[in-house]
């Protein structure tokens, strides 16, 4: 009977995870009370060694579940299972046979981790003396308790690695996709400038003029992609001024939607809106978030129509800015914010990782929200939720 508890004991600390080691122990010290008898049991635990233990598990079964309060937990041994690194057993000087909660019988062991310290203690009220079979057997007991932590431990090592890896596998692939980038638009500045300072060919006007466009578009591209590496480290870093100013958020979309519209003349641009208040809110900054959005549209979804829905939120508004594309891959959704990231599959587009990086860290410094799915038919969806004031902040414009 024992043999078979105890690997039952054994067997149990297999499916534990970071989550769930409490609900582990728990079904550990109930199995364990099947062949050891006791009335109280608490955990002390510290992850670092110049720390003082603490309880992090308690447990009373017995009879000193209706006086916890005044029942031992046996706090007097606990140094002095930690300066031996053994067990240790406490037996009361004389027994209270009226009151058994006053002749705890103590035991203390250690459980010995690999990257913590920590005691286990059992109380009996009023007996019996714990005989050395017993002992043994919390020895087992104890050792599958440290097995948990140590398991628990490994979890989040593993989880902090893979954290680490990503990131560093992002930075990785940020410094190859930001060196293109760089190199792309330096490249065509270079060339064409080169070609007009040659001596040796004369170049109609036409063509100087085609070539003086290109190496100013690469140029507004170059200073683009530096405004966005600055802009990220300041975002990350809590720097990013924002300049709160009463705006109107409609008439700015449509401003932007205006000079979009006159440099690409193919692209769909589409705001419908009710009536809505002026807002709290960086007109710069809320522009670049969407400027983003619809270059990341015009992008990932070229040719199909993008529609913008302003709602009013009665205290914030209600964004809803949605193309008609081929969407984004479910598994890739939970990361398009992370900075950095890019879907697979797409570096033959050109970007650095970083915009929705930006609009996230812009959205949420105007204390938003900002989400994005894909559409029921097709096509993705941003919803952005703006509040109409900020905290701290009275505008009498709005007020009125």
């Amino acid at each position: 009977m024992e043999d078979r508890i105890l690997d039952n004991l054994s067997k149990m600390i297999d499916p534990i995870s970071n989550d769930d080691w409490r609900t582990a122990i728990d079904s550990l010290v109930h199995s364990f009370r099947k062949i050891f008898i006791f009335d109280n049991l608490v955990i002390y635990l510290s992850e670092q060694s110049d720390k003082p233990l603490e309880a992090v598990y308690a447990r009373s079964l017995g009879r000193g579940r209706q006086a916890e309060a005044d029942a031992a937990w046996g706090e007097n041994i606990i140094n002095q299972v930690l300066t031996t690194r053994d067990v240790v057993v406490s037996n009361p000087f004389e027994i209270k046979i009226d009151d058994r909660i006053l002749s705890p019988y103590v035991l203390g062991l250690p459980l010995k981790m690999v990257e913590a310290r920590g005691v286990l203690i059992i109380v009996r009220f009023g007996g019996p003396e714990y005989l050395p079979e017993q002992i043994q057997l919390a020895r087992l007991f104890v050792a599958n308790l440290a097995s948990v932590f140590d398991r628990r431990f490994f979890t989040d090592c593993l989880v902090q690695f893979e954290s680490v890896k990503n990131q560093t596998q992002l930075q990785d692939d940020f410094i190859a996709t930001i060196s293109h980038e760089f190199n792309t638009p330096l490249g065509f500045i270079k060339g064409y400038s080169t070609s007009l300072m040659r001596s040796d060919i004369a170049w109609d006007a036409k063509t100087v003029q085609e070539f003086l466009t290109i190496i100013d578009e690469e140029t507004d591209h170059l200073i683009g992609l530096i405004g966005q590496l600055l802009d990220s480290a300041r975002l990350k870093n809590g720097k990013l001024p924002i300049n709160f100013q009463p705006i109107r958020l409609d008439s700015l979309i449509r401003d932007l939607i205006t000079r979009v519209s006159s440099r690409n003349k193919q692209v769909q641009l589409e705001l419908t809106s009710e009536k809505i208040p002026p807002i709290q809110a960086d007109s710069t900054r809320i522009v670049q978030v969407f400027e983003n959005l619809i270059e990341n549209a015009i992008k990932y979804a070229p040719g199909t129509p993008i529609i913008i829905n302003i709602h009013n939120g009665i205290d914030h508004l209600q964004v809803v800015f949605f193309d008609q594309g081929p969407g984004i891959p479910e598994e890739h959704i939970p990361f398009l914010f992370e900075r950095f990231y890019r879907v697979p599959g797409q570096v033959e587009k050109r970007g650095t990782g970083l915009g929705l990086f930006i609009c996230k860290e812009i959205i949420l410094a105007h204390h938003g929200t900002i989400s994005v799915e894909n559409g029921e038919n097709k096509g993705t969806v941003f919803h952005i939720d703006l509040p109409v004031l900020q905290p701290g902040i009275y505008s009498p414009e709005i007020a009125r």
